[in-house]
């Protein structure tokens, strides 16, 4: 039976670039046709499309190959639960050049060290963002998301519901808004209860 390479590549926007991880995969000995990829997926979300299909085409004695541990998770129990689930199947898990050996009390220790890592460094990324955002709202860059009718609109709005004359359906089309558009700012303005 072959011993397949399986690669698997991840970025965590949509702007990002994942050439060079695919080309790190390629000189890793992995074929092109062979690299799964997720675009726009953090490691901390399980639910990756590219992941499950690079899990579903390992077979035993095939060999799962990332770039880096943190591009296939972004937590210790995550890292752990992929790396046995393979092991379990007998598909060896290698993370650049170096292959997973559980079996070695220092492979094992290393692996560990590089989860831990990983995880440590999504930490610090989500407490950047959050620092980010905070002072952004001080400084008034960071507004949330703006209301879509202006305040002139929604008044004319009101004005036309209190009316009788417009449904819902009429107001939503009449203002190129969604009906539950409408019912919100109907409800926000006190002239409905939701």
């Amino acid at each position: 039976m072959t011993k397949t390479r399986i690669g698997y590549a991840r970025c965590s926007t949509d702007r990002q670039d994942l050439a060079a991880q695919q080309a790190a995969l390629i000189q890793l000995g992995v074929s092109p046709e062979r690299i799964y990829i997720d675009r726009g997926l953090t490691g901390s979300n399980r639910l990756r499309p590219g992941l499950e299909q690079a899990l579903a085409a390992v077979r035993c004695g095939d060999t799962l190959v990332v770039p880096k541990l943190d591009r296939l998770a972004r937590s210790v129990p995550d890292a752990r639960h992929i790396a046995d689930s393979l092991l379990a199947r007998g598909v060896k898990l290698a993370l650049g050049t170096n292959v997973y050996d559980p079996t070695d009390p220092m492979g094992k220790m290393f692996f560990n060290i590089l989860a831990t890592f990983a995880e440590f460094e999504g930490d610090l990324i989500r407490l950047r963002t959050k620092e980010g955002m905070a002072i952004a709202r001080a400084k008034g860059k960071l507004r949330g998301k703006q209301p879509k009718l202006s305040d002139k609109q929604q008044k004319e709005l009101c004005r036309m519901h209190g009316t009788g004359q417009y449904s819902i359906s009429d107001l939503a089309e009449l203002f190129s808004v969604s009906r539950p558009t409408v019912y919100r700012m109907l409800a926000r303005e006190g002239r409905l209860s939701i």
